[in-house]
Protein backbone atom coordinates (compact mmCIF):
# COMPACT_ATOMS: atom_id res chain seq x y z
CA UNK A 1 0.00 0.00 0.00
CA UNK A 2 1.17 3.69 -0.82
CA UNK A 3 2.00 5.94 1.89
CA UNK A 4 -0.83 8.82 2.24
CA UNK A 5 -0.33 11.90 0.65
CA UNK A 6 -1.38 13.91 3.63
CA UNK A 7 -3.16 17.63 2.58
CA UNK A 8 -4.30 19.90 5.47
CA UNK A 9 -7.32 22.03 4.11
CA UNK A 10 -8.24 24.89 5.98
CA UNK A 11 -11.51 27.03 5.55
CA UNK A 12 -11.85 30.67 7.10
CA UNK A 13 -14.92 32.70 6.57
CA UNK A 14 -18.60 33.98 7.75
CA UNK A 15 -20.79 30.84 8.54
CA UNK A 16 -23.68 29.72 6.39
CA UNK A 17 -25.37 26.98 4.73
CA UNK A 18 -23.29 24.48 2.79
CA UNK A 19 -19.65 24.84 3.54
CA UNK A 20 -19.14 21.35 4.29
CA UNK A 21 -20.85 19.92 1.66
CA UNK A 22 -19.21 22.80 -0.77
CA UNK A 23 -15.30 21.38 0.02
CA UNK A 24 -15.96 17.75 0.66
CA UNK A 25 -17.67 17.87 -3.10
CA UNK A 26 -14.68 19.19 -4.31
CA UNK A 27 -12.59 16.81 -2.45
CA UNK A 28 -14.92 13.82 -3.67
CA UNK A 29 -15.07 14.88 -7.18
CA UNK A 30 -11.30 14.95 -7.16
CA UNK A 31 -11.18 11.09 -5.36
CA UNK A 32 -9.36 12.73 -2.28
CA UNK A 33 -10.10 10.95 0.84
CA UNK A 34 -11.34 13.07 4.38
CA UNK A 35 -9.30 11.42 7.14
CA UNK A 36 -10.40 13.59 9.75
CA UNK A 37 -12.31 16.68 10.18
CA UNK A 38 -12.99 19.48 12.76
CA UNK A 39 -14.90 22.62 12.42
CA UNK A 40 -16.23 25.08 14.73
CA UNK A 41 -18.35 28.27 15.06
CA UNK A 42 -16.66 31.34 16.83
CA UNK A 43 -20.03 33.83 17.04
CA UNK A 44 -20.50 33.99 13.23
CA UNK A 45 -17.27 33.06 12.31
CA UNK A 46 -16.64 29.59 10.88
CA UNK A 47 -13.27 27.71 11.03
CA UNK A 48 -12.18 23.95 9.56
CA UNK A 49 -9.34 22.23 9.18
CA UNK A 50 -9.32 18.82 7.35
CA UNK A 51 -6.71 16.41 6.71
CA UNK A 52 -7.23 14.63 3.42
CA UNK A 53 -4.96 11.93 1.35
CA UNK A 54 -4.45 12.57 -2.30
CA UNK A 55 -2.94 9.08 -2.32
CA UNK A 56 -5.56 7.92 -4.93
CA UNK A 57 -6.56 11.46 -6.55
CA UNK A 58 -5.88 12.09 -10.25
CA UNK A 59 -5.03 15.61 -9.79
CA UNK A 60 -1.82 17.35 -8.01
CA UNK A 61 -1.68 19.76 -5.20
CA UNK A 62 -1.59 23.08 -7.23
CA UNK A 63 -4.62 21.69 -8.63
CA UNK A 64 -6.30 20.96 -5.90
CA UNK A 65 -5.72 24.54 -4.12
CA UNK A 66 -7.22 26.35 -7.75
CA UNK A 67 -10.18 24.09 -7.15
CA UNK A 68 -10.42 24.81 -4.01
CA UNK A 69 -9.84 28.74 -4.06
CA UNK A 70 -12.28 28.94 -6.59
CA UNK A 71 -15.35 27.03 -4.45
CA UNK A 72 -14.08 29.46 -1.36
CA UNK A 73 -15.07 32.71 -3.74
CA UNK A 74 -18.25 30.89 -4.40
CA UNK A 75 -18.87 30.33 -0.89
CA UNK A 76 -17.51 33.40 0.02
CA UNK A 77 -15.08 32.31 2.37
CA UNK A 78 -11.29 31.48 2.22
CA UNK A 79 -10.37 28.26 1.34
CA UNK A 80 -6.24 26.80 1.47
CA UNK A 81 -4.77 23.53 1.12
CA UNK A 82 -0.87 22.23 1.56
CA UNK A 83 1.23 19.05 2.14
CA UNK A 84 1.26 18.01 5.81
CA UNK A 85 4.67 18.67 5.59
CA UNK A 86 5.24 22.15 4.95
CA UNK A 87 2.23 22.89 7.67
CA UNK A 88 4.41 20.79 9.95
CA UNK A 89 7.06 22.82 9.14
CA UNK A 90 5.45 26.32 9.42
CA UNK A 91 4.05 25.60 12.85
CA UNK A 92 6.99 23.65 14.64
CA UNK A 93 7.68 25.31 18.07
Amino acid sequence: MDRPQRVVVTVLGKDRVGLIAGVANVLAENNINILDISQTILQDFFAMIMIVDMRDSYIDLSTLKERLARKGQELGVRIDAQHEDAFNYMHRI
